[in-house]
């Protein structure tokens, strides 16, 4: 057991990124500031894609820094410092749209208010398109519709599911990375994964052979 704590700590060191988390966990401030630098873009690019608002991704980006900063005297290099980081995120994100559904379930009982779903901020993702691995006829797409169709085929997709592929198509984490970061087995993650890019090829695959747009999930 040590010494496969010991591997998974020197696997963790090679990454320079938790080289400079260490750096932040012995009071350099420098170091925070460019980890700060080296994430933040990706960050907010990933919750915006979970939360579908730009404004409110910005602000749940600068919770999870924070959060970090708070937790620098207790960090262990474990992992690589983005699977750490994003799974800070990912319980960050989870969090607010579990309260942002609570405050949608108060206002549609109220009878007032026109939620407009999440992702509905998110830029245009073509590599998205590629998940059905060529089942879906080929289109040419604009920008905008490109944007469009991608976000309506996420939001059709369950939370879990969403966070999979998000970390897989667009951080480019592996299997193993994304089963830490979501608190699941590798195996869970290959399962989950498969049954996104089914839903997908479902969801899109009538959008590409008759124009029909994708229903939310």
């Amino acid at each position: 057991m040590v010494a496969t704590e010991s591997s998974a700590e020197r696997r963790a060191l090679a990454d320079p990124d938790v080289r400079l988390m260490l750096r932040v966990r012995d009071g350099d401030g420098a170091a925070f500031e460019q980890l700060v630098a080296r994430y933040q873009t990706r960050l907010i690019r990933l919750l915006e894609h979970m939360i579908g608002n730009r404004d409110q991704a910005e602000d749940l980006a600068q919770d999870v820094f924070l959060r970090v900063y708070r937790a620098r005297e207790r960090y262990q290099p474990g992992a690589k410092f983005a699977t750490w980081l994003f799974t800070i995120a990912n319980n960050v994100a989870l969090n607010a749209r579990r309260s942002h559904a609570r405050r949608r379930e108060v206002t549609l009982r109220s009878g007032t208010g026109n939620e407009s779903g999440p992702l509905a901020a998110t830029r245009p993702l073509e590599r998205m398109l590629a998940v059905s691995s060529g089942q879906i006829p080929a289109r040419q797409l604009d920008k905008a519709e490109t944007r469009d169709i991608v976000r309506l085929a996420l939001e059709a997709l369950g939370e879990r599911q969403r966070m999979a592929v998000l970390l897989n198509k667009f951080e480019q984490l592996s299997y193993d990375e994304i089963a830490e970061t979501m608190d699941l087995s590798t195996s869970a993650v290959k399962s989950l994964l498969s049954r996104a890019r089914v839903n997908l090829r479902d969801v899109l695959t009538p959008y590409f052979d008759d124009g029909e747009l994708p229903k939310k999930g």
